[in-house]
């Protein structure tokens, strides 16, 4: 593709993301679909030709500047205009106006608030809280989004900072797991299992011990090793429900 065309009577690079990679003091750009490399580089979107416009590798993306072989292989080591293009992508800077990085920023504070609504509830209810309820939240708290930075983390930098305020009660959503525990490791796994747990809700024997307990759901993957050490691998666990949560009522609004 020698160009893309913009037509003189239409805004230039409508439609058009541009990454911009400064080289050997040269700048190279690269065209891609909106709302694409962010995708790509958060790993959901996994086909390149779903993000970049053209696999070429341009100096000016609105003039249609192609970068010469020569200027490639001295930035770059190589003329291969699609190996270029996915170190611009994955290192190079994301151009965009003012209004479209605040749309980001407001559509990245909502999926946050999403992610937070979808793992957190109402310690005293058991009722998860609806988005615009976690987002006023967020607001009161002060919480500014940080764009070079994933949407889990920063949810759980969110959690952290509402458990440690007093803007509304929340905790994380407890898991709810079944473990067997073979009768020779029974109490001294016990013990460490009951610490671990926020509620025993029930033990009972029958040759081996069975528990059921709630945990938070951050303790799951030590647990389940500690179990696994404790007994040789011959306990067991079931995750009962990944969230522990009144769904019969409608959300805290």
């Amino acid at each position: 593709m020698a160009s893309i065309f913009t037509p003189t009577n239409q805004k230039r690079l409508t439609n058009i993301a541009v990454v911009r990679l400064k080289k050997a003091g040269k700048r190279f750009e690269i065209a891609c679909y909106p709302n694409k490399v962010m995708s790509w580089r958060n790993k959901v979107e996994k086909d390149i030709d779903e993000v970049l416009q053209s696999q070429s590798v341009f100096v000016n993306v609105s003039k249609g500047q192609i970068a010469k072989s020569d200027e490639l292989k001295k930035a770059f080591g190589t003329d291969n205009h699609t190996e270029i293009c996915l170190q611009i992508l994955s290192k190079g800077e994301l151009q965009v106006t003012e209004k479209e990085r605040q749309a980001q920023m407001n559509s990245t504070f909502r999926d946050i608030a999403t992610t937070v609504a979808d793992k957190c509830v109402n310690p005293e209810t058991k009722r998860p809280y609806t988005v615009t309820m976690i987002e006023k939240a967020m607001k009161d708290i002060h919480f500014s989004v940080k764009p070079t930075k994933g949407t889990k983390p920063q949810a759980l930098e969110v959690i952290r900072k509402l458990m440690e305020s007093d803007v509304i009660q929340i905790q994380r959503a407890q898991m709810r797991l079944c473990l067997n525990i073979p009768a020779r490791e029974a109490k001294k796994v016990k013990e460490k299992i009951k610490k671990l747990s926020s509620t025993v809700e029930s033990e009972e024997f029958d040759g081996d011990l069975e528990m059921l307990i709630l945990i938070d759901p951050g303790l799951f993957r030590h647990i389940d090793d500690l179990l696994r050490v404790e007994t040789k691998g011959r306990g067991r666990l079931e995750v009962i429900s990944l969230k522990d949560v009144k769904d019969d009522d409608e959300q805290i609004e």
